[in-house]
């Protein structure tokens, strides 16, 4: 009896528990799996099996497996895998768990299945551990058990972090496969995070005379577990004013509120209009605490945004300003600092990057701007707009700054800032709450309001428009996803609508759900508005969409 053999039992009975339902498909796009939760059971399952092969692949290192659905409403769920780094799983295997989680039958997933392990040249034997978790959507216990029954189906080791952050869930992967990790309890390697955070955030303000003070919207989801431990140990660094902290109402997760609903309405949650003061300032996280937005009322109690754009700029420049003041510029091999950002970066704020240090663009999707973050520069920082990021340094980068001798205290003092950054920054994925910490050691240090940093440059004002379509691969991207190669002939309509506002427009399938997304920005708000919207229309009747259905906006 071969070992896959053994599991057939088990994998049939786990099969029939969860079949996939006629006329459902599933696709693993840029942030996983993502649909209504209550169609994930049978994908959940299959992820279970994919994940603990994954490790099989890895020699037996831990793979990550956190169920959420981030920024969506409360309705939906997904899943996604993390690889041993704690980095995005592997690209090469999205169609494989597409493959597995379309299989209509237990035996046509089972043929899957076999060619698979025979492809990959998987070997069987070895061990698996998965380590999971899941955010608050009244959904994820049922998914939990779902994935357990993969898990158990093929005998991996498995490992339960309950409700938990995105960014943690990624921590735990990395801190578990490091070498010469000897801690084997969950809850204590995520103790683990909140000291290592919060201790290097203390030593960095431990000059300030006073506490800071700043508002969270924690959207209704996980992050508001983890700021509220997060709080506890910061004690008078920073106070930390929670809003929006329902976690036991799940239907209120991301309903206005959160750094989506602020993003894209480029407004106030109606929360915290009551609760924000002119001159304060506040963020708000996403439903899986992996995005950011930071904003503040003037003394008029106008809004001003700060996006991960405008992140992007403050945490780019305070890195700059570390390396050289350390002294490391003088260094034999020059520490190369870089952004990595998307088409959907302000026009202002790439226009200003690029002045100042290299910028690259990629295509969007966190695994893209991490992998080119390592890959061009020693340190390199990214923040998509939305708010998602963090800042890499590179093995060369680290051992540089861990070897350097400062020749001055000055350079001792600023190297110091330094490796304290680096423990306050979560590397393996975008953080909200590290990123946090982040922006506002970088305020102190830089010594910035929020409205000198909001003044550092003016974003050119922009529109971003959801055009719902039957079937998003229908529209395809090229040059970083900032022009339609199909549906032929449509890239010529947005050039001629683009030449007539003086603006700038792309067009981008969602990788998440059945939407096309339009991006625009002019010199002003009207014309951004205007082009965003004369935009959506043409996509939307290319899309085949019923006139009489058309959004009365969609001009």
């Amino acid at each position: 009896m071969s070992t896959l053999s053994k599991f057939e039992a088990k994998l049939k009975r786990g099969l029939n528990e969860y079949p996939v339902k006629p006329g459902e498909t599933f696709q693993y796009g840029t942030a996983g799996f993502r649909t209504r939760g209550d169609k994930l059971e049978s994908v959940l399952f299959k992820v279970g099996i994919l994940a603990a092969l994954r490790s099989k692949t890895c020699n037996g290192k831990a793979i990550g497996v956190m169920i959420t659905a981030s920024h969506n409403p409360a309705e939906d769920n997904g899943v996604k895998l993390v690889d041993p780094h704690g980095e995005m799983l592997d690209t090469s295997w999205e169609s494989h768990a597409t493959d597995f989680a379309n299989a209509p039958s237990p035996d046509a997933f089972l043929a899957t299945l076999k060619s698979f392990i025979e492809t990959k040249n998987i070997p069987l034997n070895t061990p698996a551990s998965v380590v999971y978790a899941r955010d608050t959507r009244s959904s994820g216990p049922k998914l939990v058990t779902a994935l357990r029954k993969g898990l158990a189906a093929v005998d991996a080791d498995a490992t339960d972090a309950d409700v938990t952050t995105t960014p943690i869930l990624h921590y735990l992967v990395n801190t578990i496969n490091t070498p010469g990790t000897q801690e084997s309890d969950v809850k204590k390697l995520i103790e683990g995070y909140f000291v290592k955070i919060s201790s290097a955030f203390r030593k960095l303000l431990a000059e300030r005379t006073s506490s800071g003070h700043l508002l969270v919207d924690c959207a209704n989801g996980v992050g508001a577990l983890a700021a509220k431990t997060l709080n506890h140990y910061l004690g008078e660094s920073l106070n930390l004013e929670l809003e929006n902290t329902a976690t036991d109402s799940c239907e209120e997760l991301n309903k206005d509120c959160g750094a989506d609903y602020v993003k894209v309405n480029q407004k106030l949650p109606p929360s915290l209009t009551s609760v924000l003061q002119c001159g304060q300032r506040g963020c708000s996280l996403d439903g899986d605490a992996d995005r950011l937005i930071y904003y503040y009322l003037d003394e008029s109690g106008e809004f001003h945004m700060l996006d991960g754009d405008k992140i992007t700029t403050l945490v780019a420049s305070f890195i700059i300003k570390l390396v050289k003041d350390a002294g490391l510029e003088d260094i034999q091999e020059k520490i190369k600092v870089g952004v990595v950002q998307t088409a959907y970066a302000n026009g202002n704020s790439t226009k200003y990057l690029s002045e100042r240090l290299p910028v690259t663009c990629v295509s969007t999707g966190v695994k893209h701007l991490h992998h080119a973050a390592a890959e061009k520069y020693d340190i390199g920082v990214y923040f998509e707009a939305n708010g998602h990021g963090t800042v890499l340094f590179s093995p060369s980068a680290q051992r540089a700054i861990d070897s350097h001798k400062p020749s001055t205290s000055a350079h001792s003092d600023a190297l110091n800032r330094l490796k304290d950054v680096i423990d306050v920054i979560n590397q393996t994925v975008g953080d909200a709450l590290s990123d946090m910490l982040l922006v506002e050691v970088a305020l102190h240090h830089m010594s910035y309001t929020v409205e000198a940093w909001n003044r550092l440059y003016s974003d050119l004002p922009n529109r971003l428009v959801k055009v719902k379509v039957g079937d998003r691969n229908a529209f395809t991207t090229e040059d970083a996803e900032r022009r339609l190669v199909q549906p032929p002939g449509l890239q010529e309509k947005i050039d001629q609508l683009v030449r007539e506002k003086r603006g700038r427009s792309f067009v981008r399938p969602s990788g998440t759900e059945d939407v096309v997304r339009v991006y625009a920005e002019a010199p002003e708000t009207d014309q951004a508005i205007d082009l965003a919207l004369r935009v959506a229309g043409i996509v939307y009747d290319e899309a085949g969409g019923d006139p009489a259905q058309r959004p009365a906006e969609f001009r």
